[in-house]
């Protein structure tokens, strides 16, 4: 049996920050510039798919700036603590609740 590793869950948070980060701001530049090319193509203009390409990576840039802030303002103590109590979000202890359910 495979002992787990204290960092084990670190970098598989790290990494599925660091896609969230990459996703946060692919999407909405994906998708305005897909609307800039459908309205190009529609009104046989030319600049939407920049405007709207632009448009989209400050959306993007937008949501990775709310993302980083709501991590950093996050006390990371706290969350550690309550991780390494196991404790659940009521505060009581999963083990203890495991043991009076058997």
């Amino acid at each position: 049996m495979r002992k787990d590793k204290p960092y084990d869950k670190s970098v598989y948070r790290s990494l599925a920050l660091i896609l969230q980060f990459g996703i946060n701001m692919l999407v909405p530049i994906g998708m305005m510039t897909a609307l800039g090319i459908y309205l190009d193509g529609r009104f046989d203009t030319s600049f939407w798919t920049i405007l709207l390409f632009f448009v989209g990576a400050v959306a993007g840039a937008q949501n990775i700036y709310k993302m980083a802030k709501r991590i950093f303002d996050t006390p990371a103590d706290d969350f550690n603590k309550k991780e390494r109590s196991g404790a659940d979000e009521n505060g009581g202890s999963i083990e203890k609740e495991k043991q009076d359910a058997s």
